[in-house]
């Protein structure tokens, strides 16, 4: 997480809507103070965090067009579920209705994904996924590596238990939260992966 604006009074969320429509870009709001997010666009990075993120979004939008869960992009907050905390994932699926009634936001998302980036990846694997995983409804959360062939699979079995999956080259991914597989190829092909491609 990046360091809170010092300039902001601590806000309620309609003051966070109202106060972040008149921004250039987003932040999340975490106990009243709000953090920008978007470093990674400042980054040589940012590329393969775009390509990586849109490929996964088409994936899943395609695959569960004929069904009633929806995508979303990373333009959409997520609640933190028995909080007024909201952060944007770098995109989400849901099928539950009580998503279908909120327009600022979703609760309740069985499946995230964050795709991983130096100054986030921390974050991502703990402070954020412990609030993600307030989330009943929650089963899959995705981290995708954009230096290397590689993806970690948080998982929420049927006993309730967390585990983690970690996939490589030659891997079949397999997302039970939208009965979806793929060869994770699928998502790196033409990328040019290195490990300084996200070094300022």
């Amino acid at each position: 997480m990046t360091v809170a604006q010092d300039n902001t009074p601590h806000l309620t969320p309609e003051e966070y809507f109202a106060w972040e429509e008149q921004q250039l870009e987003k932040y999340e709001l975490i106990n009243g103070r709000v953090y920008p997010i978007g470093i990674e666009a400042m980054s040589s990075g940012s590329k393969n965090h775009s390509l990586i993120a849109a490929k996964l979004i088409t994936l899943f939008s395609n695959h569960l067009e004929e069904s009633s869960c929806e995508t979303a992009t990373s333009d959409l907050r997520i609640k933190i579920v028995n909080t007024d905390n909201y952060t944007y994932p770098d995109a989400s699926v849901t099928y539950d209705d009580r998503d279908k009634l909120t327009t600022r936001y979703i609760t309740y998302p069985c499946l995230i994904l964050e795709v991983l980036s130096k100054s986030t990846e921390a974050y991502d694997r703990g402070g954020k996924f412990r609030m993600y995983r307030r989330n009943p409804k929650l089963i899959d959360y995705l981290l995708v590596s954009s230096t290397s062939i590689e993806i970690d699979l948080y998982h929420k079995t049927e006993a309730g238990d967390w585990v983690i999956l970690n996939y490589q080259a030659g891997d079949t991914i397999e997302l039970q939260s939208i009965n979806l597989s793929f060869a994770i190829e699928q998502i790196y092909r033409r990328l040019t992966l290195t490990p300084e491609s996200e070094s300022a």
